[in-house]
């Protein structure tokens, strides 16, 4: 088991220690700079993006220096739907977290997402039970909720579940339902196509 300290405080660095040990985990914890650096990289924005991408690079980097086949990340159901909107709403493009993908840059090397369906009030209700606590991202934007846009997202996915108590799920099925008859383009491989294709 590896996990990265990507900047942690003092205090984030040892409930990450507390919770492996309690767990029986034998993690083998590296030391990272990512936290400081996106900082510098986003330019007075949100580091939020720019940090998640060097996370996510560092972590590869060492499983293939261990010889691993597969990295195994902690988002759930909550995570992905939110990704969606954020997408939708921010990046202008539909697109989802997968369970499953292959890295395009790291040969050999399968990125898996166990806990995809798995909700976030679930794993709340299971720390509790064990005493575990939450591990502070320990980033000074989202620690504030300013300028974290996935803070807003939650809470209007929230707002949206007063009127519909299925908008959770439904975003998700809208990523399984897609009809290519009726969107105006999509990419493939990289390549961009327009409905006048096929007109």
């Amino acid at each position: 088991f590896i996990t990265m300290d990507p900047g942690y405080l003092p205090e984030n660095r040892e409930r990450l220690e507390f919770n492996c040990e309690k767990l029986g985990i034998p993690v083998k914890i590296h030391n990272s700079d990512v936290f400081s650096v996106a900082e510098k990289m986003s330019d007075g924005g949100s580091p939020c993006y720019m940090c998640a991408r060097m996370r996510r690079g560092n972590l590869y980097n060492r499983a293939q220096e261990l010889g691993c086949n597969k990295l195994a990340l902690g988002h759930h159901f909550d995570d992905v739907i939110e990704t969606v909107m954020l997408n939708i709403i921010y990046a202008g493009d539909f697109k989802t977290m997968m369970p499953k993908l292959k890295s395009k840059n790291f040969e050999g090397l399968e990125l898996i997402r166990p806990m995809y369906l798995v909700r976030e009030e679930a794993i709340i209700r299971f720390m509790k039970s064990t005493g575990l606590s939450a591990l502070d991202c320990a980033c000074t934007v989202t620690k504030k909720k300013s300028g974290n846009k996935r803070f807003f997202i939650k809470d209007l996915i929230e707002e949206l579940k007063k009127e519909n108590k299925n908008v959770d799920i439904n975003i998700l099925r809208a990523t399984e339902n897609v009809n290519m008859e009726q969107i105006l383009g999509y990419k493939e491989k990289g390549e961009r196509h327009d409905f006048l294709e096929f007109y």
